[in-house]
């Protein structure tokens, strides 16, 4: 025997850190011939045979005594050649083929360099499960990072699920364990083994895992998500050229388990519901869909919230090609792509990411930074290079694999205080005594800069609800670097005023102005989001006051205002058709109800007409976030809850009159301000017929006087209809 006993015991015992050191083969150490070992749980015999010299004989290794380790040399060669392993095993079969021991490291040093100052930004290439030919030998190079592991294996059906068959090798002091296994493809299933830094045996699914099983289940799936031959080279590079701050943006937000139903527990795969959500969307004007965390997660209620596989689409739709399928035919269609990514916290399952190793690997310690006491899950230790590495390289693998246009950040101010839903003595503050955490702060700048620049014209959206300055401004001048920020202020006030009976009305039309005096402060995007009609808060048709009549109009009104004001433009499914129920994530939406009456559908009209006009204006959004790009003409019409505001194109010098009463009462010969003489055409009336509205309105538009008015050099008489949003348009 060469091995030593020591040696011996530590491949049989699978406490060896880098078995590769002692199995495969090796030069004898007075250079006079080679020396094979493996490690073969199971088997009879073993003999290696060449891959390259047939002529060359067999060398058959023998069992050191009653172990499974199998050893033999020969001084016949002098170097390390290529081979098979023929095994024998004990149930008779035979199998034949390359050794996992032979093979050099897959992650080269370069990369272990990266991964360590947390600046690999292709990280979803390396580690995981990687589908490579080596040596002309096709199979999957298996990496995983658990630096307090004492020993990690892969397993899977490829090896009966035994953890004593490919033990891993550590690479260096990178943490990072690797191996490559001969003959297993894409569709195998597979985990990681490992005795946990106390010692413990554990097994955890792939953090980099690109497939995984359908929950409960939890294995990772080898599959390749490069193969997927796209269509949308054109949608690509027109992203690239364009501006989103001053393009048209309006997102209809989908959770994909209840927008349909095959059946009351079925939804449609990502092939399946590609079709009728392109058609839905192309025909509601809609320029975006954004998507709930569709990153696999193990609990459905959490809505996606919850992920435990940040690199791979969740499989209760189908195949990562298949999800790449509906994203491919949504751009062929002309429709952005959004998704929901949730770098803010992870679940507690310790098969997933907690106490991955055995320690707080990729969350804090101590309780006071580590653990969401309002979510019951933990926080991303964002100072530690390797896990803000993970989730800025998942960020771009998204947007590469997946050619995602849009990343909306998930719980942004969790991230940014330490003090986040925390009485006094539950938080640690920062080096200065400080609430700010200063770790995540950085990293949202590095993200938001690695996705802009690896991805022109891919934007990134903060969901942040607290008044943190410049979230949308760029690093460079001290900001986080998000392209657009949700205005959550906007939200709670508008929602509260229409909420009102309009009676009350009078006493808070500062609820709707109030946006005005911080809409240049950031980048806004205006969300009635899912977080507004779930809970208990009803749905936005509950929310509105009066009877059908009544509440269908307030809701009209409600959708112009967020689509005429400044700000991109986010709606919840169900909203589309006034749905009265809450949303509820088991069940589809209503769809029954566009044909109970005129309201609903009436409702779903109103609102692919204000896309279409909002898209063919650009008045509308080119000047959002220009400081002439609105102005009121009269906002202090308390009495009868009027308001009229002018949106402008500076490059065009087209301007578009917005008018709201927002009482039940018709308003004749009412007198607004207009900033120039002419007609000004009628262009939408939420009081129409066609939305089941009164039908009261400006038949021909109206022709200014030249009456100032406003602070306006003319003025013009409008009939304003019962709680109605009309728009005009001059005409030149």
């Amino acid at each position: 025997m060469l091995l030593t006993s020591a040696e011996l015991n530590s491949l049989t015992s699978l406490v060896h850190r880098s078995p590769h050191t002692l199995l495969g083969m090796h030069p004898l150490g007075d250079g006079s011939g080679v020396v094979a070992r493996a490690h073969l749980p199971g088997a009879a015999q073993v003999e290696l045979v060449s891959v390259h010299d047939k002529a060359q004989p067999k060398l058959v290794l023998q069992q050191l005594g009653d172990t499974a380790v199998f050893e033999g040399s020969t001084k016949k060669v002098a170097t390390v050649y290529a081979y098979d392993l023929v095994v024998t095993w004990a149930d008779g079969t035979t199998t034949q083929g390359r050794d996992p021991y032979s093979f050099w490291p897959t992650v080269g040093d370069t990369d272990l360099h990266l991964f360590g100052e947390g600046n690999h930004l292709r990280l979803g290439d390396v580690l995981g499960a990687q589908l490579l030919t080596l040596d002309g030998v096709v199979g999957t190079a298996f990496a995983v990072w658990a630096p307090n592991a004492r020993r990690v294996s892969v397993i899977g059906t490829f090896n009966d699920w035994d953890g004593r068959r490919h033990a891993m090798r550590v690479l260096g002091s990178s943490g990072v364990w690797e191996i490559f296994v001969p003959g297993v493809g894409e569709g195998a299933l597979y985990k990681f083994e490992m005795l946990d830094a106390h010692g413990n045996l554990k097994v955890n699914t792939d953090p980099f895992g690109a497939f995984f099983e359908l929950p409960p289940k939890q294995s990772a799936i080898v599959w390749d998500t490069r193969k997927f031959a796209w269509n949308d080279a054109a949608w690509l590079e027109k992203r690239k050229a364009a501006d989103p701050l001053r393009s048209p943006i309006s997102i209809y937000e989908v959770h994909l388990g209840s927008w349909r139903k095959k059946s009351a527990t079925e939804s449609p795969g990502y092939r399946e519901i590609a079709g009728p959500l392109v058609d839905y969307v192309r025909r509601m004007g809609f320029t975006h869909v954004e998507f709930l965390p569709l990153a696999e997660h193990a609990y459905y209620p959490s809505w996606g919230y919850q992920v435990t596989g940040f690199y791979a689409p969740t499989s209760r739709y189908g195949t990562p090609d298949e999800f790449q399928f509906l994203v491919d035919a949504l751009h062929q269609a002309g429709i952005g792509v959004i998704v929901d990514w949730v770098p803010a916290h992870f679940p507690r399952d310790e098969w997933a990411l907690a106490k991955f190793d055995g320690t707080a690997l990729f969350e804090h310690a101590d309780p006071r930074q580590g653990a969401h006491q309002d979510w019951g899950t933990l926080i991303f230790n964002f100072g530690r290079h390797e896990v803000s590495n993970f989730l800025i390289a998942n960020a771009l693998h998204w947007c590469e694999r997946f050619h995602i246009d849009g990343l909306r950040v998930d719980a942004v101010a969790s991230m940014l205080y330490l003090d986040y839903s925390r009485k006094e003595g539950e938080w640690v503050p920062n080096p200065f005594g400080g609430r700010e955490n200063l770790e995540a702060i950085e990293f949202l700048k590095h993200f938001n800069h690695a996705v802009h620049t690896e991805h022109p014209g891919v934007v990134t959206i903060a969901e942040e609800s607290t008044s943190f300055p410049m979230v949308s401004r760029p690093p460079w001048l001290g900001g986080l670097g998000f392209s657009l920020k949700w205005n959550m202020g906007w939200m709670h006030d508008t929602l509260g005023y229409f909420g009102r009976d309009p009676i009350h009305r009078r006493f808070h039309q500062n609820d709707l102005t109030f946006a005005m005096l911080y809409q240049g402060h950031e980048n806004f995007v205006l969300p009635l989001s899912h977080d507004e009609v779930v809970h208990g808060k009803g749905s936005l048709r509950r929310r509105m006051p009066g009877d059908d009549w009544q509440a269908f109009a307030n809701l009209r009104a409600l959708l112009g205002y967020q689509w005429l004001f400044p700000g991109k433009k986010l709606l919840f499914m169900g909203g589309d058709i006034g749905q009265p129920e809450e949303w509820d994530a088991n069940s589809e939406l209503s769809w029954g109800l566009l044909d109970a009456g005129p309201f609903h559908i009436g409702c779903q009209k109103w609102l692919a007409d204000l896309n279409a006009v909002y898209q063919a204006t650009p008045a509308l959004w080119r000047g959002d976030y220009e400081s002439d790009g609105f102005w009121w003409v009269d906002c202090g019409d308390h009495v009868n809850s009027v308001l009229s505001f002018i949106r402008h194109d500076r490059q065009t010098g087209g301007q578009v009159l917005v008018v709201f009463n927002l009482t039940p009462n018709p308003l004749l010969g009412y007198r607004i301000g207009l900033p120039l003489p002419g007609v000004w055409r009628e262009v939408l009336n939420s009081d129409a017929a066609a939305y089941g509205g009164s039908n009261l309105g400006n038949a021909g538009g109206v022709t200014s006087e030249d009456y100032a008015v406003h602070n306006q050099s003319h003025s013009a008489l409008f009939s304003l209809p019962p709680l109605s949003v009309i728009v005009f348009q001059a005409e030149r």
